[in-house]
């Protein structure tokens, strides 16, 4: 996709969904701690942290495979609970996992339509609507500007960077208002990766479906997102506009492995130091440093 110059996020967009003091206990595993997130109209938010942060729970219970023990979600201004994922995805919470959910052996057509087919009537025979079908999902992928060899293909014969994006691509179909994206980039190379995330940046440039990418590569971070929110030992420590810290920074505070107080300390002394034109991360160092 060609590089387009990035309408910067309205400081006065609505929040289009709130998770509330969420916590979350598997028996004596403590996975969630009085989690609180934001989410704005349009927004890319980028949920980072280490594996067993509590970033898939916190991702299942807004997809309402989970159920939180305290705390409330709040969407477009209403408060609702989520007992299944049909109920999520009716409040407009799509998902894409890494699975996908595809089914190799079925077209991409097929695939963008799984579960909600189009029929027609052929001598009071009920059919699937092929052509139909064919058409939309041509018609979808090429308005979001993504590259297959043909709608027709099966998803077996496509890349891993074609199959992610088709995925994507179904989710987007549906018309969500906010759109979750589980490690879109695991496994995936240098080009494939660079299709997913232009994907992204695209929809970023549009405005219209707010995005939450779990992503551990903080260089992908910095060029798709507009905002930061750190997971570490099931806490948010850190939430932090990607145009207010460094990639650097980042990589500062998640190795520290800091609590919540001193990776508030360390980003505000960061941000300090760039007011003041020097380097935040020596700020950083110096706190995990003891000095």
């Amino acid at each position: 996709m060609k590089s387009q110059e990035m309408t910067a996020l309205d400081p006065g967009a609505p929040a289009i969904l709130e998770m509330r003091h969420i916590s979350k206990s598997f028996g004596a595993i403590t996975a969630l701690v009085d989690v609180s997130i934001k989410l704005r109209q349009g927004e890319v938010l980028a949920l980072v942290g280490d594996n067993g942060a509590g970033k898939s729970t916190l991702v299942k219970i807004l997809s309402g495979f989970h159920q939180p023990d305290a705390g409330t979600i709040v969407s477009k201004g209403r408060e609702v609970h989520f007992s299944s994922p049909r109920q999520a995805r009716a409040h407009g919470i799509e998902t894409v996992y890494q699975d996908l959910a595809l089914i190799g052996d079925l077209s991409v057509y097929h695939n963008m339509f799984l579960g909600r087919e189009y029929h027609k009537r052929i001598l009071g025979l009920k059919l699937l609507d092929n052509r139909k079908m064919r058409d939309l999902a041509k018609s979808h992928l090429d308005t979001l500007g993504i590259e297959i060899p043909s709608v027709n293909s099966t998803v077996d014969l496509l890349s891993g960077g074609q199959r992610q994006s088709v995925a994507v691509a179904r989710s987007i179909y549906s018309s969500p208002t906010v759109l979750v994206l589980d490690e879109p980039l695991a496994a995936l190379g240098v080009r494939e990766g660079a299709n997913v995330l232009g994907l992204i940046q695209n929809l970023r440039r549009q405005r219209t479906v707010s995005v939450i990418l779990i992503v551990h590569n903080y260089n992908q971070v910095f060029e798709v997102c507009d905002r930061i929110n750190f997971l570490h030992s099931g806490e948010i420590v850190l939430d932090a506009s990607t145009s207010d810290t460094t990639e650097e920074e980042l990589i500062r505070i998640v190795k520290s492995g800091l609590g919540r107080e001193a990776i508030a300390a360390a980003a505000a002394e960061a941000q300090r130091n760039m007011e003041e034109g020097v380097t935040g991360v020596a700020g950083v160092q110096e706190l995990q440093n003891g000095d």
